[in-house]
C-alpha cells in the first residue's frame, strides 16, 4: 500500500516508532534504582561510589542532548535514533561481566549515558516540530508520556527479575530489547514528511497571502545572551534535580531503608508511572491552550510540596498518595518548556537550543544523584536532600513566571 493511501498520516507512525524508542531509553534509565543495593551487596561498594557512576551517566546523558540536537539537524532523527540504540546496547553488554567500578563508570557512566542522551526529549521535540503543525502539544505530551510508560513497565519488572534472577538478568534483558528495536527504526523511521511525499500533519505553514513560512531561528550564541534562555535552563536544572537525579535514582533505596518492602514500593512506582502518563498527556493538551509559564509554576509548586512531605512518609497509604501527586507532574514540565523554547527562539533552532536547556536538566540530575549518595552515607538518610529539592522546586516556580512571552523575530515569507 502506498504511504499516501494509509488510513492515517504517516506522521503518526513516526510518533509510534519514536514513542517506543523513547520508552526503551527511559527503561534503561531506571536500571540504577533497581541495582544499587545488589551492587553494594556483591562488590562492597558504598552508596557514594555507585552514585558517582549514576551521576556521570546523567551528565553524559545531558551533554548527549546538544550532541543529538546538532546531529538531528544535520543527519536527521533516523540515523541518530539507530546510533543511540546501538551505543546503549554496546554499553550494557560489558556491565554484565564487570568486576571493577571503572567498568561501571566507563560503560554505564559514559557509553550508555551518551547513547540515552541521543534518544531523549530533544529527539522527541524535533520529531513533533517537523511532522506536526497542529496537535503539536499533544504529540509532545505523548513523547513525554513514553518516559512515564518506561517507568511503569520496566521498574516493577526489573525488580521482580533482579529478585528472582539477579541484577545481570536485568541488564541482559534490556540490552536485547534495545538491540532489537534498531530494526523498526531502520525500516519505518523517516526524517521529514517530504521524505515520503507528504506535508506535516495540519498542512504546510503559510502566511495570509499563501506564501510558505520560513521558520524563525535564533543562533545559539545569541540565545545564551538572553535572560529567557537562562530562566528556562535554570528551571529545567531544578526539574532534573528533583526527578531523574534524586527520585529516579534514590527513591527505591530510600523506601527500602525506610521500612517498606520492595513489592510495596514497586506498586507505588507503577502508580507513579501511570499518573505520569496521565499528567504528561494532560500537560500536552493544556500547553496548546493556556499560559505555559503558569503551567510550569503550578507543576514545580506541586512537586515541591510533595517532596517536602516525602521524609515524613512512613505508611504505605501515604507513599501511594505521594506517588499519585508527584507522578502527575514528573514529565509534565516538558511540553510547556519545549513550547516556550520554540516560541521564544524559533522552531528552526529548537534542536540546538533546547538541547542545551535539556543539558542543564541533566546537570541538575547528575548533581542530585551524586549528592543523594553522599548525604545518605554521611547522614544516614536522604531527608535533607529531599528538603533541598523542595526548596529548589519553589524557586523554579518563581523562575517560570518570569519567562518572557516574546516570540522569535517573524521570519520572511518565501514565494511558492
Amino acid at each position: 500500500m502506498s504511504i499516501k493511501r494509509l488510513p492515517i498520516h504517516y506522521g503518526w507512525i513516526i510518533v509510534g516508532v519514536t514513542f517506543f524508542t523513547l520508552l526503551f531509553a527511559a527503561g534503561v534509565r531506571t536500571i540504577p534504582s533497581v541495582i544499587i543495593k545488589p551492587l553494594e551487596a556483591e562488590f562492597g561498594w558504598d552508596r557514594t561510589t555507585v552514585s558517582f557512576a549514576v551521576a556521570l551517566s546523567l551528565f553524559a546523558y545531558g551533554f548527549g542532548g546538544p550532541i543529538a540536537g546538532a546531529l538531528v539537524d544535520r543527519f536527521g532523527p533516523r540515523r541518530v535514533m539507530a546510533s543511540g540504540l546501538g551505543l546503549i546496547t554496546l554499553g550494557l553488554i560489558p556491565i554484565m561481566s564487570m568486576a571493577n567500578i571503572w567498568v561501571f563508570n566507563l560503560f554505564w557512566g559514559l557509553v550508555v549515558g551518551i547513547g540515552t542522551g541521543m534518544i531523549a526529549n530533544v529527539l522527541g521535540a524535533t520529531v513533533a516540530n517537523r511532522w506536526f503543525n497542529t496537535r503539536r502539544g499533544l504529540v509532545l505530551g505523548l513523547m513525554g508520556a513514553s518516559a512515564a510508560a518506561g517507568q511503569l513497565i520496566f521498574v516493577p519488572g526489573a525488580i521482580a527479575l533482579a529478585t528472582n534472577s539477579g541484577w545481570r538478568a536485568v541488564i541482559g534483558t534490556i540490552a536485547v530489547g534495545v538491540g532489537v528495536l534498531i530494526v523498526p527504526v531502520v525500516l519505518f523511521m523517516r526524517d521529514r514528511p517530504s521524505d515520503v511525499g507528504l506535508e506535516p500533519v495540519g498542512g504546510k505553514a503559510v502566511t495570509s497571502t499563501g506564501a510558505a513560512v520560513v521558520e524563525a531561528s535564533t543562533p545559539l550564541r545569541e540565545a545564551i545572551k538572553t535572560r529567557d534562555f537562562w530562566l528556562l535552563a535554570l528551571s529545567f536544572f531544578v526539574c532534573g534535580y528533583t526527578t531523574n537525579g534524586l527520585i529516579g535514582t534514590h527513591l527505591l533505596p530510600h523506601t527500602v531503608e525506610h521500612g517498606f518492602i520492595e513489592v510495596e514500593t514497586a506498586a507505588a512506582l507503577s502508580l507513579m508511572g501511570l499518573m505520569n502518563i496521565v499528567g504528561t498527556l494532560a500537560s500536552g493538551w493544556l500547553t496548546d491552550r493556556y499560559d505555559n509559564r503558569k503551567l510550569l509554576a503550578t507543576y514545580y509548586g506541586l512537586r515541591a510540596l510533595s517532596l517536602a512531605a516525602l521524609p515524613f512518609i512512613i505508611e504505605i497509604r501515604d507513599l501511594y498518595i505521594f506517588a499519585l501527586i508527584y507522578g502527575l507532574d514528573w514529565v509534565a514540565t516538558v511540553p510547556p518548556t519545549v513550547n516556550l523554547t520554540a516560541r521564544r527562539f524559533g522552531r528552526a533552532s529548537l534542536g540546538s537550543i533546547y538541547g542545551w536547556i535539556f543539558c542543564s536538566h541533566m546537570i541538575g540530575a547528575g548533581i542530585a544523584a551524586q549528592a543523594g549518595g553522599i548525604f545518605r552515607d554521611v547522614l544516614g538518610d536522604y531527608h535533607l536532600i529531599f528538603l533541598s529539592a523542595a526548596i529548589f522546586g519553589f524557586i523554579a516556580a518563581g523562575l517560570s513566571l518570569s519567562i518572557s512571552t516574546r516570540r522569535a523575530a517573524a521570519p520572511m515569507p518565501v514565494s511558492t
